[in-house]
């Protein structure tokens, strides 16, 4: 079996997203939004996006917390996933960013669903305690806070609760021990306290796809 090539694995994931993703009129205009607007290509493959969604459908998920939303992307596989009655949550730091989300949100039809609150994610955080616990978790953003966030996680989930944590493996460097990349550095921390916490119970994927050579890790509260 051939090693993998740049050109093969973003000729399979083309494949795999016109089979099982497909064209979606919220999603694609959510992106090209995003872009006009200048805001970085970070969100996540749709690929990904759709295993967000199933992930959050299979775990029943009534509640969810985004801590990165970005233009909302992956906001909108969330939100869609969660039943009548459900809520996300979404942290992100930057106003304008809120902003375009918001109206990617409400254009896909989700708004009412979806509440965006707009600070760090270590700021904003503390001020969830004390409500319904979340019942999956995605952070997907500055890697250096991985293990704020993955501690935050753990307190404002319950038993069962899901954690995805994106960007796992930054193109491999994640085993390189030399690093003095900080995001790099602080995935490492991340998948070390998801190995270590006994709060989790966790597995971690590499993946090859629209945005290249990366991975998620998946963890479970305990």
């Amino acid at each position: 079996m051939a090693d993998p090539t740049p050109d093969t694995w973003r000729r399979v994931d083309t494949y795999l997203t016109e089979l099982l993703v497909g064209h979606d009129p919220g999603l694609e205009r959510a992106v090209e939004e995003q872009n006009d607007a200048g805001l970085p290509a970070i969100e996540v493959a749709p690929v990904n996006g759709k295993l967000l969604h199933l992930l959050a459908r299979m775990a029943g998920a009534r509640r969810v917390l985004e801590i990165g939303t970005l233009g909302a992307y992956s906001t909108i596989w969330l939100a869609r996933a969660v039943p009548e009655g459900g809520r996300v949550v979404t942290i992100e730091a930057e106003p304008r960013n809120a902003d375009i989300a918001r109206a990617n949100l409400e254009r896909a039809g989700v708004g009412d669903r979806v509440e965006i609150r707009v600070g760090r994610g270590a700021d904003v955080l503390p001020t969830l305690e004390g409500g319904e616990p979340f019942d999956l978790v995605f952070i997907d953003a500055d890697k250096e806070s991985n293990t704020i966030y993955l501690d935050w996680a753990a307190r404002l989930g319950r038993p069962g609760t899901v954690v995805m944590v994106d960007n796992a493996v930054r193109g491999g460097e994640v085993a390189n021990p030399a690093t003095e990349n900080p995001q790099i550095i602080g995935v490492q921390r991340g998948l070390e306290m998801l190995g270590r916490d006994p709060r989790f119970d966790a597995t971690a994927l590499q993946t090859l796809d629209a945005k290249g050579y990366d991975g998620i890790a998946v963890a479970l509260v305990v």
